[in-house]
């Protein structure tokens, strides 16, 4: 898809990636978990507090995708002690990349992943990761596609409900 454009998120933005953070996960996840689950995670995971906090940590950042001035998805990555897991300061971790259902398949995703890419190799970083939900075989086919490959997993916590991830990693070259 043509004019993708690539955002850095700042505290004014905070109630839109609030918006596109809950509509994506319920979008991608909604139907496969209980609504209370659901509920309570979306409620905590995207207080204004906890959002606008993500957005002021020196440690991560956040990107919009956009097409004609409209927020179609978003990329959140994470560095050094900010990642959820490794805190490897070797290591970059995309803790998340969501587009809207209705921009599935329009290379919105890999434009985000290549922004992500982007970063760790500016920043001469060893290798990429994330945690992927087992059950979400198009997110794993899209990393696989990429060059990622599975090396651990952990407990993802869904409001109270244990999901295993897959964590995946990919090298990058020096």
């Amino acid at each position: 898809m043509k004019n993708i454009e690539i955002d850095k998120v700042t505290l004014k933005n905070t109630d839109q990636l609030r918006a596109i953070g809950i509509k994506t996960f319920e979008d991608t996840f909604g139907t496969q978990n209980s609504s209370a689950f659901m509920a309570e995670y979306l409620k905590k995971s995207f207080s204004k507090e906890k959002v606008s906090g993500e957005i002021s940590d020196k440690n991560s950042e956040i990107y919009f995708a956009k097409i004609n001035k409209k927020i179609v998805g978003y990329l959140k990555v994470n560095f050094d002690q900010s990642q959820t897991e490794l805190k490897d300061r070797n290591a970059l971790e995309i803790e998340r990349i969501y587009v809207l259902k209705e921009f599935l398949g329009k290379k919105i995703g890999q434009a985000l992943y290549k922004k992500a890419i982007d970063i760790a190799n500016q920043k001469n970083l060893h290798y990429v990761w994330l945690g992927v939900w087992e059950e979400n075989q198009r997110a794993i086919r899209f990393y696989e596609k990429n060059g990622f490959l599975k090396f651990d997993e952990h407990i993802f916590n869904l409001g109270g409900d244990k999901q295993t991830d897959i964590l995946m990693k990919k090298d990058l070259i020096k």
